[in-house]
């Protein structure tokens, strides 16, 4: 079964159908993926986003789950956030929870953002 996880810029790209902002790479790996999740995380960082106007809907998940079967992923917080102590090269904590997510299960994360894509050997772009 192949699990890839969705970072949040990933996620608000495919609702708005900006496909083409996707690599090749990205749109493939999500593309053959049986399962796509997003961290919970996400889903906090999204109604951050909202709030703030950067984002046009407060229903992102909800609409990406009907289109492509995008879940929330279900592991223990504390086995997440005993991976996210391990993360010292950044203190975003948004960043730190969506990849330890990922790492938990030493899945694919489909990001564009330069720091996680060099220091999370997992991770897609």
């Amino acid at each position: 079964m192949s699990l890839t996880y969705l970072d949040t810029h990933v996620v608000v790209w495919l609702y708005e159908g900006r496909m083409k902002r996707l690599s090749q790479e990205a749109r493939r790996s999500i593309e053959r993926a049986d399962t796509l999740l997003v961290s919970p995380m996400v889903e906090l960082e999204l109604n951050y986003l909202f709030r703030r106007g950067r984002v046009s809907s407060s229903d992102v998940l909800r609409d990406l789950a009907g289109r492509i079967g995008l879940g929330v992923c279900d592991l223990p917080f504390s086995a997440v956030t005993n991976e996210a102590l391990q993360i010292g090269w950044t203190e975003d904590v948004f960043d730190r929870i969506i990849v330890a997510q990922a790492m938990v299960r030493n899945s694919k994360l489909v990001s564009a953002d330069e720091v996680i894509l060099e220091k999370y050997s997992q991770a897609v772009w």
